[in-house]
């Protein structure tokens, strides 16, 4: 069933892990795709994969943390589709360490793709829903934003202000027929995980798709329904115990 039949979903860092998986199940939902990531030759092959499945998609290799690449990235999807109905903020960067051997670098690649970024996609987008009749916005937390790792600083710091922008906006968009949701994931099984063996030998991890299931749930509830925020993560992780 096409529960969002029409509609022209924007994901971020959609060429590989949580964001390939959520913009695959708006296709399959009915969305038209525009998707943007860093990687061309990545974002060009998973395009390719959906189109191969009879999804229409547009493509943009963008920084998400560059005003000027957002932009653009922007004016394409207006240019190919007129307005834009849902965005998914799910690119995001890691690093960490211990405070002290934290970089200035180190923090500004980690604030910029996920903090910085989610603010100017969805300032982008907010300009576009609210003279159109609304939209969603759904930002891809961590529970990372509320109870952190040790020596995760910049990472925990991102996420726990992806959760204050999302409630900033959702207060902004009411009266626009905007509303603005974050969805906080525990350990998924994504690429780097699989090719690199991190973590997934000591913790519990659950796959993509649990995730794209929870967020499509968030946003396919009426429009005047807000599911504002959701945790979703493997039974057996530490999580109200994790240290």
């Amino acid at each position: 069933m096409e529960q969002l039949a029409g509609k022209i979903a924007v994901v971020t860092g959609a060429n590989q892990g949580i964001g390939k998986g959520i913009a695959e199940a708006l296709a399959q939902a009915g969305c038209r795709l525009a998707i943007c990531a860093r990687n061309q030759q990545k974002l060009e092959t998973t395009a390719a994969q959906f189109r191969e499945q009879g999804f229409e998609v547009v493509t943009q290799s963008a920084d998400v943390g560059y005003e000027s690449e957002v932009d653009a990235f922007f004016e394409t999807v207006m240019q190919q589709y007129g307005g834009v109905d849902i965005l998914i903020n799910n690119a995001g960067n890691f690093d960490g360490g211990r405070l002290d051997q934290v970089t200035f670098d180190g923090w500004n690649n980690v604030i910029g793709a996920c903090l910085t970024g989610a603010f100017l996609c969805s300032r982008a987008a907010f300009t576009i829903m609210k003279d159109n009749g609304g939209g969603r916005i759904l930002n891809i937390g961590s529970i990372s934003a509320q109870r952190p790792r040790n020596g995760s600083a910049p990472y925990a710091a991102a996420k726990f202000g992806v959760w204050g922008l999302t409630q900033a906006i959702a207060l902004d968009g009411r009266e626009f027929g905007i509303t603005c949701s974050c969805l906080h994931p525990g350990n998924v099984l994504v690429e780097r995980r699989t090719d690199t063996g991190a973590d997934s030998d000591e913790e519990p991890m659950m796959s993509i798709e649990c995730i794209s299931r929870a967020a499509i749930s968030m946003l396919t509830l009426p429009p005047d329904v807000n599911f504002l925020e959701a945790i979703v993560l493997p039974r057996d992780q530490l999580y109200l115990g994790r240290g």
